[in-house]
C-alpha cells in the first residue's frame, strides 16, 4: 500500500502546506527543457530545486569550494511542483543529475527506489551514521538503498514580539513566556489575554501555528505503525484540528495564511505578536520585517518539541553525471558545512555531531533578542517521538489545513469543517 518512513516534514513554503494545489504541474519553460546534462563534462551537472529557500546561495558557496565545477540550477517551482515535475521526468523524460525533494513528498518516491541512484554505491554508506538516525531512515528503502541525504530539519519554537507583549502586560523574558504555555490550551488562553489587552491579533493563523504543530507532536499521525491510513480515526488528528478551531473561535488570529503577501506585510506592521517558527523561518521573518530587529525573542513551543520542514538531495538513476552530483552532496551536506549553513542562515543541521558544539549550542541571534537559537531548536528536535509518515501525508495535511483556512478566512461553518476536510482527503487520495 505504501512505503512508510519516519517522521513528518512539510514544505517550507505556503503553496505546499497551504495552497491546496491540484494534481497538475506548471513547470517553467527552462525546467521543461532541462534535465540530465549528458554533456560528458565531468565538472558540469544539472540541479533541480524548489523556490523560496535560496538554493542559489548554496550553489554559490559550492563554487567557491569547487571553482572548476558548473552547476546548472533550475528552480522548478514550489516544493510540490518540483516533486510533480520529477515524477514526470522519472516516467521517461529528461532527469536532472541532482534534485532537492522536500521530506513530505519523499515517501512517494521511496515506493520505487530503483528510480534513483543508490547513494551507498557512491559512498553514502560510509557517512550515513553522520546523520540523525530517524531522519536518515526516511530516505533508506526497506531493501537497503539510500535514496537521499538530509539537508536540514526544522526544530520548532515560537517567535514573539517582546515590545507587543510588554504593551499588553505580558512577560517578555523567554523563560517566563515559555512557562505561559506548556499546553496548547494555555497557548490559546494566553492569546485571549493578549488580544483582550491589545485589541490586536495574537498569532498569524490557526492552521499552521496551532494545528500543524500540535498534530506533529503525537506518536502517530495520519498513518498507523503498519502503514494504514488512520487520519480519520486517530484522535490526535481530530483533537489537533479542534484546537485549531478553538483558536479561531477565540478570535486570536490575524487570518493571514503563512507566507502570503498579507502575512509578510503583517509581520512588518506588527499585525500579530507571535508565530510558530521553525529554525529556517527566522530568515523569513528577517526578510519580511527587517526594521523589527531586536524586537523579537524565541520561546519554547507548547508541548516542548516539534519539527516543520526538512529536505533531501537525491540523484535519479538516469542522471548523466552522478559523480559530480554526489561530490556536491558530500561536500555541502557534510557536518562541517551543515554547521556553517546554520550559522549563516539558521537551517538546523541533521548531523548530531554538531549538537554539542559551541558554535551551535552557544549560538545567539541578535535579531531575536540574542535568543540561544541553537539550543532552543536542537532541544525541540531531540524531544521528538518518531512516527510513520506515509505516501499521502502532504495531501492529507493540505486538506486539513485548507478546511481550517476556510473557517478562518472565508467564514465556512466550523461545525462542518472536519467533514469538509475528510471529504477533500478522500477525493485527493481515494481513501
Amino acid at each position: 500500500m505504501t512505503t512508510p518512513a519516519l517522521n513528518p516534514f512539510l514544505s517550507r513554503r505556503r503553496a505546499l502546506a497551504l495552497g491546496g494545489l491540484a494534481g497538475g504541474v506548471a513547470l517553467t519553460a527552462s525546467a521543461c527543457s532541462s534535465g540530465s546534462s549528458g554533456s560528458g563534462d565531468p565538472n558540469t551537472f544539472e540541479f533541480w530545486s524548489f523556490t523560496g529557500i535560496n538554493q542559489k546561495a548554496d550553489v554559490e558557496s559550492y563554487k567557491k569550494l569547487a571553482p572548476d565545477v558548473t552547476v546548472k540550477l533550475t528552480e522548478v517551482g514550489n516544493a510540490q511542483e518540483t516533486a510533480q515535475g520529477l515524477t514526470t521526468a522519472l516516467a521517461g523524460g529528461k532527469v536532472p543529475d541532482l534534485v532537492l525533494i522536500q521530506a513530505g513528498d519523499l515517501p512517494k518516491f521511496m515506493k520505487n527506489p530503483g528510480n534513483f541512484t543508490d547513494l551507498a554505491t557512491l559512498g553514502a554508506d560510509q557517512v550515513e551514521d553522520d546523520y540523525v538516525d530517524w531522519v536518515m531512515a526516511q530516505a533508506t528503502a526497506k531493501s537497503g538503498e539510500i535514496v537521499g541525504i538530509p539537508t536540514d530539519v526544522g526544530g520548532m519554537g515560537v517567535a514573539y514580539r517582546t515590545d507587543l507583549f510588554a504593551a499588553a502586560g505580558l512577560p517578555t523574558n523567554r523563560d517566563e513566556v515559555s512557562a505561559l504555555w506548556p499546553t496548547w490550551e494555555e497557548f490559546i488562553a494566553t492569546g485571549q489575554r493578549y488580544t483582550q489587552a491589545s485589541g490586536s491579533a495574537f498569532i498569524d493563523n490557526a492552521a499552521t501555528t496551532v494545528f500543524l504543530q500540535a498534530v506533529s507532536q503525537g506518536t502517530e499521525q495520519y498513518y498507523s505503525a503498519d502503514g494504514e491510513v488512520v487520519y480519520d480515526t486517530n484522535p490526535v488528528v481530530k483533537d489537533s484540528f479542534d484546537l485549531g478551531l478553538k483558536a479561531i473561535a477565540a478570535g486570536i488570529t490575524a487570518k493571514l495564511e503563512s507566507f502570503s503577501d498579507g502575512w509578510n506585510a503583517g509581520m512588518a506592521k506588527g499585525t500579530f505578536a507571535a508565530v510558530a517558527a521553525p529554525s529556517w523561518m527566522l530568515g523569513s521573518i528577517r526578510s519580511a520585517a527587517p526594521e523589527t530587529e531586536g524586537k523579537w525573542d524565541i520561546a519554547t513551543i507548547p508541548g516542548g518539541s516539534g519539527n516543520w520542514g526538512g529536505s533531501y538531495l537525491a540523484i535519479p538513476a538516469r542522471a548523466g553525471n552522478p559523480k559530480a552530483a554526489w561530490a556536491y552532496i558530500s561536500k555541502m551536506q557534510s557536518p562541517e558545512q551543515q554547521l556553517q549553513h546554520f550559522i549563516e542562515s539558521g537551517s538546523l543541521p541533521t548531523t548530531p555531531v554538531n549538537y554539542d558544539k559551541p558554535e551551535l549550542v552557544d549560538h545567539t541571534d541578535p535579531f531575536f533578542g540574542d535568543a540561544p537559537t541553537g539550543k532552543i531548536f536542537t532541544q525541540a528536535v531531540l524531544g521528538l517521538k518518531p512516527f510513520l509518515n506515509g505516501e499521502y501525508n502532504t495531501e492529507i495535511s493540505t486538506e486539513l489545513l485548507n478546511a481550517l483556512n476556510g473557517v478562518e478566512g472565508d467564514g465556512a461553518p466550523a461545525a462542518a469543517a472536519w467533514d469538509t476536510a475528510v471529504k477533500g482527503i478522500k477525493t485527493a487520495i481515494g481513501a
